[in-house]
C-alpha cells in the first residue's frame, strides 16, 4: 500500500483523546488565523525559516505538512495556533490534537536535517490581546520517530481495512441483480436517468409517481455508479424521519446472491434530541459520562461498529454499540458518517449553511451522488435554512440578563432598531436591503457577543447563546443579501408594548444551493409532485444541464374517480356557505361506498368549522381530526383509525402531518375530499415574495412561483393518499370552481380521468 496523507488527516484520526465537550467557544475565521500567523512570523529573527514543506514515509504512508516555522540556530519548530479569550477554556482533546501535529512536524525535521533532539513547541497567539505563550517539550528523534511509527501504523492498519473494503463493495455492487428481477417500465425509465447523470456528472429532476419504486429507482443505479464511476458514497436526504425507513426498507432488499453478503455500510443520521442519551445532562465531560473520555473510547466503538462489511448502522444499531462503549451516541453517529458507504439523513446534513456532510466532502473531497427524498418540499425548507428572524422582546431580555459590556451594544441595537420603526407608517414594511446603521449595530452586538463567550465556554442552554447565534446569521446573511432575499419588519402590540421583529426573509435559495449541487457528481432530485420543471430549476440553483424525467404513472384511470366539485368555493369569504353543500357531499359518498376518507381543509380554523358542521348537519357519519401540535404518539393514534375494516373520516390539515408521507393501502384510505386549492394566504408577506419573484422572473411566473404551484403540489400529494398500488381504487373530490380552470387543470396527474359533478 502507497498512501499519501497530509498531517493533519493522520493526527485528527490517530490522536485525538479526551472528553467530549460542545460548549460553545468563538473559533477564529480562517481570516483571523492567517493575519495571526503573519503577527507572529513577524516577530521571529531573520534565520528563521517559515512555512517549511515536509515529509515522511512509514508503514506504506507518504505524509506531507507544512510546519508553520523552524529555528535552525535553536533547533525549534513551532506549530502556530491562534485562539480568543482564555487559554484555559481551549478543550484538552484539541491542545492533543496540536500537540501531535508539532511533534509529527519535529519527526520530520529530524528526519531530514539530520537532526538529533529538536524542541518542539506549540505556540499560541491570543487575537485580542497579541499575547503568544508556548507549550514545549524537547524531545530526542528516536522518540519522535517512535511517536510518528504509532500514529503511522494505525492509520496504516485502519486505511488497508477501508481499502479492502471499498476493493469488496465494488467488486459487489458492480455483479449486483436488481431484488426483484424485472424492473417496472416506470422504473426501468427512473434508474437509466439516474445512471446516466452519475456518469455523466449533471444533476437530474425525476417526477416519479407512487407504485413506481422510486426509492429503490433511485438508489439502485447510484450504488451501481459507485462502482463503475468510482462514487465514494451515496447521501439519500429526506424532508422528513419517515424517509429514512423507506430508505433502510429499499436498502434491505438488496442482495449479493445465495451465501454471499453485500459489502456495504449503511449509516442513518439522527437528530441530536431522537439520540441523546442524557438530555438531562449537559454536552461535556463534567457533566455527562458519554461525553467523558469520548475521545479515549471511540476507536474501539468505531472498531466494533464497521467490523461487518454489511453494517446497518440504523438509529437502534448506533444506540446499541454506544451503550456498549458508553461513548455518545449522536457523535458516534457523525463520526460513522466519515465510513459509511450511503448515509441516510436528513436534508440539512447536506444544503444547511453549516451542513456536515457537506462540509466532510469539501475536507476529504470525496465523490459523492446526492439523492433529495420528497425534493417538492426542498424549496421551502431551504428558505428557513437561509432566512433568519430577530424579536425585539429577546434583545430586550437578553439585555436583562447580559452583563455590562454587553449592555452598550445591545441598547445601540435597539436605539438602530426603533429608529428603522419610527420611520414605518404600518403594521409591516419590507425593504430591498438591510438599513445599513440596523446591520451595523447588529455585527457590533455579535463582535461584543463573541468577546464575552470567548472568556470561557458557553453550555448550549446558556440564554444569551441562542441570541448570539441568531446574530451571526443575520450578520452571515446580512452579507450575502441580494435579490434572492427581502429585509422586512414587523410591528404589532403585546400586552400593551409595541414588540417588533426584523427578518431577512430568503425568496428564491438558488444562489445558495447551487453550490451544493456543484459539490456533487450528481444529485437527483425525485418526487411524485414535481412539475412544472422550470418553476424547480428557477428556484433550487440547478444548472442548465439538469435533466428531466417524467416518469408515466403505473395506474388507470379506471382506478381513480375524479371529480371537480366546480359549484363550490372555499375562498375564505365564501366558507361559511361551503359548509352546508361539503357535508352534505361528505355524507353522501359515504352513504354510496361506505369505508375511509380524508377530507382536508386549508387551516384548523376552516378545520374546525367543518367537523362542527358534519356534527350538526350528519352525525352519524364517524369522524376524527387533526389537531395543532400533534405529537408521534397522537400522530399514531389518528392513522390508527384507518384500518382495513374501518368506516368514517378523517379531517386534516392540506401540506400538514397527514397530506403527504402517509402510506394507507387497500380498504385502509378509499377516498379524499380536498376542498381547497393550497394557496398561501395572500398577506403583506406573501404579496412582497411575488413582488421579489415578478423582478427576478417576470411579471407571467410571479404569481404561479408564490401562489399556484405550491398550492397545486399540496393538492396532488394529498389526493396521492388514495391510490398506493396497483390494486387499489377509490375517489377524489376537488371541491372549489377554480378546479375548474385549464390553468389549473394543467398541473394535474396526466393519467387522471377528470369529471365534473355539483355539491
Amino acid at each position: 500500500m502507497n498512501l499519501a496523507v497530509a498531517v493533519r488527516t493522520l493526527c485528527d484520526f490517530t490522536a485525538r483523546e479526551g472528553d467530549l465537550d460542545s460548549r460553545f467557544t468563538p473559533a477564529p475565521t480562517a481570516l483571523e488565523g492567517m493575519a495571526g500567523h503573519a503577527v507572529i512570523a513577524a516577530r521571529r529573527p531573520a534565520h528563521f525559516e517559515h512555512e517549511v514543506s515536509l515529509d515522511a514515509q512509514h508503514a506504506g504512508l507518504t505524509v506531507r505538512g507544512r510546519a508553520d516555522g523552524y529555528d535552525p540556530v535553536a533547533a525549534r519548530v513551532e506549530e502556530v495556533k491562534t485562539y480568543r479569550g482564555e487559554l484555559s477554556a481551549l478543550r484538552e482533546n484539541q491542545r492533543a490534537l496540536h500537540r501531535a501535529q508539532a511533534r509529527v512536524y519535529g519527526h520530520m525535521l529530524c528526519q531530514s536535517r539530520g537532526l538529533a533532539r529538536l524542541t518542539v513547541a506549540v505556540v499560541y497567539f491570543n487575537l485580542d490581546t497579541e499575547e503568544e505563550s508556548a507549550e514545549a517539550e524537547t524531545l530526542d528523534a528516536a522518540a519522535l520517530a517512535q511517536f510518528f511509527a504509532g500514529l503511522c501504523e494505525r492509520y496504516a492498519a485502519w486505511a488497508a481495512r477501508e481499502r479492502a473494503h471499498r476493493e469488496a463493495r465494488d467488486g459487489a455492487l458492480e455483479a449486483l441483480a436488481f431484488p426483484f428481477g424485472e424492473m417496472r417500465a416506470g422504473q426501468r425509465q427512473l434508474a437509466v436517468s439516474v445512471y446516466r447523470a452519475a456518469r455523466d456528472g449533471h444533476p437530474v429532476m425525476a417526477q416519479a409517481p407512487t407504485g413506481v419504486g422510486k426509492t429503490l429507482g433511485t438508489l439502485f443505479p447510484l450504488l451501481k455508479a459507485c462502482a463503475t464511476q468510482g462514487l465514494d458514497k451515496v447521501f439519500f436526504l429526506s424532508a422528513k424521519g419517515p424517509g429514512h425507513g423507506l430508505a433502510l426498507a429499499a436498502l434491505a432488499r438488496l442482495d449479493a446472491g445465495p451465501g454471499k453478503v453485500l459489502p456495504l455500510r449503511v449509516v442513518e443520521l439522527v437528530a441530536r434530541e431522537k439520540s441523546c442519551a442524557h438530555p438531562d445532562r449537559a454536552c461535556h465531560g463534567e457533566s455527562c459520562p458519554r461525553a467523558r473520555g469520548f475521545y479515549d473510547r471511540l476507536p474501539e466503538a468505531r472498531a466494533e461498529a464497521l467490523a461487518e462489511p454489511d453494517a446497518v448502522l440504523d438509529r437502534a444499531a448506533v444506540r446499541a454499540v454506544a451503550d456498549r462503549h458508553d461513548v455518545c451516541p449522536y457523535y458516534l453517529g457523525q463520526e460513522l458518517a466519515r465510513w459509511g458507504d450511503v448515509v441516510v439523513g436528513d436534508y440539512n446534513y447536506w444544503f444547511d449553511s453549516s451542513a456536515m456532510l457537506y462540509a466532510y466532502t469539501q475536507a476529504h473531497q470525496w465523490r459523492v451522488a446526492v439523492a433529495v427524498d420528497e425534493a417538492h418540499n426542498l424549496l421551502e425548507r431551504a428558505r428557513r435554512m437561509y432566512s433568519v428572524s430577530v424579536s425585539m422582546g429577546a434583545v430586550r431580555a437578553a439585555r436583562t440578563l447580559a452583563p455590562v459590556a454587553l449592555r452598550k451594544p445591545l441598547d445601540g441595537l435597539l436605539r438602530s432598531w426603533r429608529a428603522v420603526l419610527k420611520k414605518q407608517e404600518g403594521d409591516y414594511a419590507a425593504h430591498d436591503m438591510v438599513p445599513p446603521n440596523l446591520r451595523e449595530a447588529a455585527q457590533r452586538a455579535s463582535t461584543a457577543f463573541a468577546e464575552h463567550f470567548a472568556s470561557g465556554p458557553a453550555a448550549p442552554d446558556d440564554p444569551l447563546l441562542g441570541l448570539y447565534f441568531t446574530l451571526l446569521q443575520f450578520g452571515r446573511l446580512a452579507e450575502s443579501f441580494g435579490s434572492h432575499a427581502l429585509f422586512d419588519i414587523t410591528r404589532r402590540d403585546a400586552l400593551g408594548k409595541t414588540e417588533s421583529d426584523i427578518c431577512i426573509r430568503n425568496v428564491v435559495p438558488a444562489p445558495y444551493l447551487a453550490a451544493r449541487h456543484a459539490a456533487a457528481r450528481s444529485t437527483v432530485l425525485f418526487s411524485g409532485t414535481f412539475s412544472p420543471a422550470g418553476f424547480h430549476l428557477d428556484t433550487l440553483g440547478l444548472p442548465a444541464s439538469t435533466a428531466w424525467v417524467d416518469v408515466a404513472a403505473p395506474f388507470s384511470a379506471d382506478q381513480l374517480r375524479v371529480q371537480v366539485v366546480g359549484n363550490v368555493s372555499t375562498r375564505w369569504r365564501d366558507r361559511g356557505q361551503s359548509l352546508a353543500p361539503i357535508t352534505a357531499l361528505i355524507a353522501e359518498q359515504y352513504a354510496a361506498q361506505p369505508g375511509n376518507y380524508l377530507c382536508f381543509l386549508s387551516s384548523f380554523d376552516y378545520l374546525e368549522q367543518m367537523v362542527q358542521a358534519m356534527r350538526q348537519r350528519q352525525p352519524h357519519v364517524p369522524l376524527w381530526q387533526q389537531a395543532p401540535g400533534m405529537d408521534e404518539a397522537a400522530r399514531a393514534g389518528f392513522l390508527a383509525r384507518f384500518t382495513e375494516s374501518g368506516q368514517g373520516v378523517g379531517f386534516a390539515v392540506l401540506g400538514g402531518a397527514f397530506a403527504e408521507g402517509v402510506d394507507l393501502p387497500g380498504r385502509r384510505l378509499i377516498g379524499a375530499f380536498i376542498a381547497t386549492l393550497g394557496l398561501p394566504q395572500v398577506n403583506p408577506v406573501n404579496e412582497r415574495i411575488m413582488e421579489t419573484m415578478r423582478a427576478r422572473f417576470g411579471d407571467e411566473s410571479a404569481y404561479d412561483y408564490t401562489y399556484l404551484y405550491p398550492g397545486l403540489q399540496k393538492v396532488v400529494q394529498a389526493a396521492g393518499r388514495v391510490i398506493r398500488s396497483e390494486t387499489d381504487t377509490g375517489t377524489v373530490h376537488l371541491i372549489d370552481d377554480r378546479f375548474r380552470r385549464g390553468k389549473v387543470r394543467a398541473l394535474l396527474p396526466g393519467w387522471w380521468r377528470v369529471g365534473e359533478r355539483r355539491a
